[in-house]
């Protein structure tokens, strides 16, 4: 089947890439050792910070997130330590083989899919740890494959209310840039971010957001590194230097995208994939479907994941759309495949484009025969206007 005009990319990440950070990033490459590319990297450095929520240092890294993982762990911890994760869904697992790949013992606290990390399980947990044997807590913010967005000033509530030094890593790769997140605020020691969803560029750059204390376990940590050596990056990015060959037209893209969040206003940001978000979420409901994430207080910003109904398969669907909508929505991931299907509703992102997002997805139902009542669109339609006339507008520079 041929397609005209542009395809419809509403998988949750990578997201679609704005013009104007695609004609920052088409700009010459320039020498990553002169005088340009240190005002390049300044500005970068400086400006991620407040994505972040944060006055400390934030690492960049040529890499997809799976390497902030790993940077995170061989710059805070030694073969043997004891971490406690939780199963949120496919990406804690991940993260959690690449922690075992380091000889870490991993305690992981098991799920269903369907929530997110219990602080009550970190305050029990780490309450009976009295020999402080547990060095670190990982937990992923927004878990992609689930939609379930857990909630990290809880989870360290709980670590402080009974005084554990354990490390708080948080993984917010779907989350930067689309969900309130507060680094320092919430005493994260090590955030780890991504540059293809909410900071909307392509695959290729990913974050470590350090705190002092996470510099401090720096320097007791034995896991070998040397590309991923904090100490290295940050004796560079002084003076907006790297140690090596920076991804420097993905630097370019970065500067253009964080002046995009910086003239919306992050809490803007915040509030417009919110009220997206609400939007998908009513027009599932409205087909008859069922959302994955079971707690109205841990549903993501980011992405909402639905189930199929018994007996039928979500790739077909997503291929049925596909083939005749031109629109690509996200896959089950590990044990949903075949069972849900993911739209993402994240980066640069407005209302037509939901709508049009949720229209190739109610045709999709229809011509793949899938049961579903009538009507999403237009409920997801009506939440879009009611939330739209609420909302005070914010001008800049008010």
């Amino acid at each position: 089947m041929i397609h005209t005009g542009r395809h419809f990319l509403q998988i949750p990440g990578p997201t679609n890439v704005p013009d104007r950070v695609l004609r920052a990033i088409d700009s010459p490459v320039l020498d990553h050792r002169g005088p340009e590319f240190a005002k390049l990297g300044m500005d970068v450095l400086e400006n991620i910070r407040p994505i972040f929520q944060t006055t400390g240092s934030v690492i960049i890294y040529p890499a997809s997130g799976s390497g902030a993982w790993e940077s995170a762990i061989v710059n805070t911890l030694s073969s043997g330590d004891r971490v406690l994760m939780f199963e949120t869904g496919h990406f804690s697992l991940l993260w959690r083989q690449v922690a075992e790949r380091f000889d870490l013992k991993v305690e992981y606290v098991p799920g269903n899919w369907r929530g997110g990390a219990v602080a009550s399980e970190v305050e029990a947990r780490l309450g009976s740890d009295r020999q402080h044997t547990f060095k670190a807590v990982m937990v992923v913010h927004n878990e992609t494959s689930t939609g379930v967005t857990s909630q990290i000033s809880e989870v360290r509530r709980a670590m402080n209310n009974v005084h554990h030094p354990a490390l708080l890593m948080v993984d917010t790769i779907s989350s930067l840039a689309s969900t309130d997140y507060r680094h320092e605020e919430w005493e994260v020691d090590v955030t780890i971010g991504g540059s293809q969803k909410g900071l909307m560029l392509p695959p290729g750059l990913s974050f470590n957001a350090i705190s002092e204390k996470a510099l401090s376990a720096n320097k007791q940590a034995k896991l070998p590194r040397s590309y991923w050596d904090w100490q290295e990056m940050l004796k560079y990015n002084q003076t907006g230097f790297f140690p090596y060959t920076p991804a420097t037209n993905l630097l370019y893209g970065l500067r253009e995208a964080l002046l995009m969040l910086h003239e919306e206003g992050l809490p803007n940001v915040f509030r417009r994939h919110a009220r997206h978000a609400e939007a998908a979420r009513v027009a599932v409901r409205n087909w008859g479907l069922e959302i994955v994430c079971e707690n109205p207080g841990e549903y993501s910003n980011s992405v909402t994941v639905a189930f199929m109904p018994e007996g039928h398969d979500a790739d077909r669907l997503r291929n049925v759309i596909l083939e005749n909508f031109d629109m690509s929505i996200g896959a089950g991931l590990s044990k949903l495949t075949g069972k849900v299907f993911r739209i993402g509703h994240l980066g640069s992102f407005n209302d037509l484009m939901l709508a049009g997002t949720l229209s190739g997805i109610e045709m999709g139902l229809a011509v793949a025969g899938v049961p579903h009542r009538k009507g999403g669109v237009t409920a997801a339609l009506q939440s879009l206007l009611e939330t739209k006339t609420k909302a005070e507008p914010v001008m800049l520079g008010k």
